[in-house]
Parts: C-alpha cells; sequence; structure tokens
C-alpha cells in the first residue's frame, strides 16, 4: 500500500515563505503526475499546481508567480515552494499522485493534508 506524507505546514506572516514536501513510501510501480492541492473549510478541493512524470507543470491562476512545484524521483518526493505569502493561502493543503500498478491500472493517491496558515 502506497502512502504520502506531508510536511512544512505551519504559521507564517505574509509575505513571507514556506516549503511543503510530500514523500511517498511503498510498493510503488510507476508515478506519473503529483500535485498539490487546497481546502478552505465548506469549500471544494482545489488544483494548486501540478508536475507530470516529464517535468511539465500547471498553476492555479492564483499562485502563478509565488508558488513552485518541484519533484525529486530519486526520493520519490514532491515539493512546493510558496513566496509571497498572503492571507487568502490560508488552507489545509494535500499532495496527490498518480500511480500506475504493473498491470497498467491507474489510482491516485492522497496525503492527509498539512495546515498552512498565513497571518496578515
Amino acid at each position: 500500500q502506497v502512502q504520502l506524507v506531508e510536511s512544512g505546514g505551519g504559521l507564517v506572516q505574509a509575505g513571507g515563505s514556506l516549503r511543503l514536501s510530500c514523500a511517498a513510501s511503498g510498493k510503488i510501480f510507476k508515478i506519473n503526475a503529483m500535485g498539490w492541492y487546497r481546502q478552505a473549510p465548506g469549500k471544494q478541493r482545489e488544483l494548486v499546481a501540478s508536475i507530470t512524470s516529464g517535468g511539465s507543470t500547471n498553476y492555479a491562476d492564483s499562485v502563478k508567480g509565488r508558488f513552485t512545484i518541484s519533484r525529486d524521483d530519486s526520493k520519490i518526493t514532491v515539493y512546493l515552494q510558496m513566496n509571497s505569502l498572503k492571507p487568502e493561502d490560508t488552507n489545509v493543503y494535500y499532495c496527490k499522485t498518480d500511480l500506475s500498478r504493473w498491470n497498467g491500472y491507474d489510482y491516485d493517491v492522497w496525503g492527509q493534508g498539512t495546515q498552512v496558515t498565513v497571518s496578515s
């Protein structure tokens, strides 16, 4: 069973930076895209940033130019560098990994979430 463990969340002042990490462990055959999502109370989970196995990235308009997603496949880890944080970035952040089994079956795994709080 594959597990994702997130770290790096916390409390930061507006304008500050945080770096989130998400490490995968378990029986992994192939990792495809990896991404970060966030969800505020009472709202739907939304994509923050994603990165394909080839390194192509995609960002929500609200974080473009401030956040950077990267991955280290040797460590099976995806990162989210968050700069110039704003109070509206306050959310629970979740990582997601798209995986493939040896037989070609594709499936998703989610992390447990990490709280990011930006004070004004």
